[in-house]
């Protein structure tokens, strides 16, 4: 694949997309955002428990 077919394909997709508004109705920002928030305070515990010796 050459760069300027890549390019190309790209721009297509992006304007493809304009479309749509790339938002679902049954995804809700705030439960994406708080499910993320507590996956990163899990992990980050997770790594405190196991770097005790510092």
């Amino acid at each position: 694949m050459s760069l300027h077919s890549t390019a190309s394909q790209l721009v297509t997709l992006a304007s493809e997309g304009g479309e749509h508004g790339g938002n679902h109705e049954s995804l809700s920002p705030l439960l994406t955002g708080g499910g993320a928030f507590v996956v990163l305070m899990l992990l980050l515990w997770l790594t405190t428990r196991f770097n005790r010796e510092r």
